[in-house]
C-alpha cells in the first residue's frame, strides 16, 4: 500500500504517520529524513543535494526526485511507503507518478488531514520534537509524561525554528499557493480521502485506519 499524506502544517501529519506505519507495517518517508539519509550516505543525489544545503538554497526538483527515487528504492519500500512533505507542487507530483511508473507502482491513496485553520497556529507553536528519534508531542494536546523529554527514547524535545508564531503565517500562505492545488490533482485522479483532522489524536487514527482497510478490501 503506498499512501500520501497532506495537509497544511500543524495539522498532524507526523503524529499520524507515526500510528499508520506501526499499523501497516510499512515505512515513513519525509523529505527531510531522504534528504538526511542520502547526504550522510554519500548517494550521488546526496552529494548533489549537499551542495545547494550548504549554501542554504532550495535543493532543485530534479534533485529532490531523485533522492526520493534512491529512497523508494530500498528493500522496506517493497512492500509499500508513507510518504510525507512530497509532492509539494504539481510538477512534483507529475514527476513522482512518472517515477513509480517505471517500477510498476502507483499511489494508492491520498490521505489529506483537513483542518480549521484558526486552530492551526495553537497546534503549531505548541509543537515539540524530539531530536533523537524525531517523535511529536503537543505541550498541550499531547504532552510527553516529563516536560521536554520523549516518552519512546529518553531525548530531548525542542520546538522547531519555523514553528514560531511570527513564522507561521508565511507558511500557511505558502501551503495555500504551491501545496493546496495538489489537493485538486489527487481529487481528480479519485485518490485524495478527506479526514477530519480537527478531532482526537486517536479519532484521527481510527479514521484514517478504517479508510485505508476499506479501500483495501
Amino acid at each position: 500500500m503506498n499512501i500520501l499524506f497532506m495537509g497544511p502544517p500543524g495539522a498532524g501529519k507526523g503524529t499520524q504517520a507515526a500510528e499508520i506505519v506501526n499499523e501497516f507495517r510499512i515505512p515513513h518517508i519525509s523529505t527531510g529524513d531522504a534528504f538526511r539519509l542520502a547526504v550522510s550516505q554519500g548517494t550521488p543525489m546526496g552529494q548533489k543535494a549537499k551542495v545547494f544545503m550548504d549554501k542554504g538554497e532550495l535543493v532543485p526538483d530534479e534533485i529532490t526526485i531523485g533522492i526520493v527515487r534512491e529512497r523508494l528504492s530500498h528493500d522496506d519500500c517493497k512492500s509499500g511507503f508513507l510518504l510525507d512533505g512530497f509532492p509539494r507542487t504539481i510538477a512534483q507530483a507529475e514527476a513522482l507518478d512518472a517515477l513509480l511508473e517505471q517500477s510498476g507502482r502507483r499511489i494508492d491513496h491520498v490521505i489529506n488531514l483537513a483542518v480549521d485553520l484558526d486552530l492551526l497556529l495553537e497546534r503549531i507553536v505548541g509543537r515539540r520534537v524530539c531530536k533523537s528519534c524525531g517523535a511529536t508531542y503537543h505541550v498541550q494536546f499531547n504532552p510527553p509524561a516529563k516536560a521536554d523529554v520523549c516518552d519512546k527514547c529518553g531525548g530531548e524535545l525542542y520546538q522547531r525554528p519555523d514553528d514560531t508564531e511570527e513564522k507561521v503565517g508565511t507558511r500557511l500562505n505558502e501551503y495555500a499557493t504551491k501545496t493546496a492545488p495538489l489537493l485538486e490533482y489527487y481529487r481528480n485522479k479519485d485518490l485524495l480521502r478527506d479526514v477530519n483532522g480537527d478531532q482526537p489524536i486517536s479519532a484521527v487514527t481510527a479514521e484514517i485506519c478504517s479508510l485505508l482497510r476499506g479501500q483495501a478490501e
